[in-house]
């Protein structure tokens, strides 16, 4: 089954092109089949670009997806037209009443703040509460998956001498995990960060399923709400690390190029997608997981999980 997204959305034109199946509002409607609903919260400032993304990768299931776009109220986005936004954003306060069997919140390029020094902080936590309760399983994405971890089980992100950059080796921990299904022994995954999550800092509550020899934890799994923790790009398109680069190079910062990404490490020529794969694997694997263990009735979701804390450390 296609993917449900908002009539009109730019990345439907993008995604049509690729050959994704995109189903219309206007026919969902008309067919009587209960679609799996997933909210994106969506901290990037180019979140265009980044629901083309996620949009993609979860619209290559062969379940029907509705996903609804989501942003902080409390926050005004300075990269994305208010036209935009008010066209296909909901706030959180519009969506708090729902129930959703899936729920990703992104990164942010706010990383090196403290996280109560970032202007939503207060929203953000509520959100993450709110998904203990509302959500089935949750997918939380770079600064979103520090944001998460510290919040839930106060895990610290560290700051990096230097930025981790580019495209770098990782291994496959648990094979036997249904996230990982398909996965190969060793592959590649696009990286782009400059804090990282330590694993002696981790609590009993992870298992921790992708690392990377250089570059530390990647995909952190937590039993209880069924959580996900990603703290690499996955999701990234071809030339996304080549934008971030030619972008710090013009501001005039002193940046290397991505690691392994350009051929011969020459900026001038076209990088290749060697993640493009385990992308669509990981999102495909966590929709099947979500499809196979949510209630049929969506407001059943997180009743078993409301007698506990939505915090695991500190209340």
């Amino acid at each position: 089954m296609p993917i449900r997204i908002p009539d009109g959305l730019p990345a439907r034109n993008v995604l049509v092109r690729e050959g994704v199946q995109i189903l219309d509002e206007s026919v969902a409607v008309r067919q009587d089949i209960r679609p799996l609903h997933i909210g994106l919260l969506n901290l990037m400032p180019n979140k265009i670009a980044t629901e083309t993304q996620i949009a993609r990768l979860i619209g290559a299931s062969p379940l029907q997806v509705e996903l609804t776009l989501v942003r902080i109220g409390s926050h005004t986005a300075k990269n994305t037209s208010e036209e935009h936004l008010i066209n296909f954003y909901h706030t959180w306060d519009e969506v708090k009443h729902r129930k959703f069997d899936g729920f990703i919140i992104t990164g942010a390029p706010i990383e090196t703040l403290p996280f109560e020094d970032v202007t939503y902080w207060r929203e953000l936590e509520d959100i993450l509460d709110w998904t203990t309760t509302h959500v089935h399983s949750s997918f939380f994405v770079c600064w979103g998956a520090m944001a998460a971890a510290w919040h839930f089980h106060r895990v610290q992100k560290r700051a990096l001498p230097e930025k981790a950059f580019g495209v770098y080796r990782h291994r496959n921990l648990n094979p036997a995990s249904p996230y990982l299904m398909g996965f190969s022994d060793d592959f590649q995954v696009s990286v782009s960060r400059w804090t990282e999550v330590r694993r002696e800092d981790l609590t009993p509550d992870f298992e921790v399923l992708m690392e990377s020899d250089q570059t530390g934890l990647c995909l952190l799994h937590e039993a209880f709400a069924n959580r996900l923790y990603i703290f690499n790009h996955i999701e990234y398109d071809s030339g996304t690390l080549a934008e971030e680069y030619f972008r710090d190079v013009k501001a005039g910062m002193s940046i290397k190029p991505p690691h392994n990404y350009f051929p011969d490490d020459n900026p001038d020529n076209k990088p290749s997608n060697r993640w493009r794969s385990h992308a669509f694997l990981l999102f495909g694997n966590w929709i099947n997981q979500v499809y196979q263990t949510t209630p049929f009735n969506i407001e059943e979701v997180g009743e078993d999980r409301a007698s506990r804390p939505a915090r695991g450390v500190d209340g």
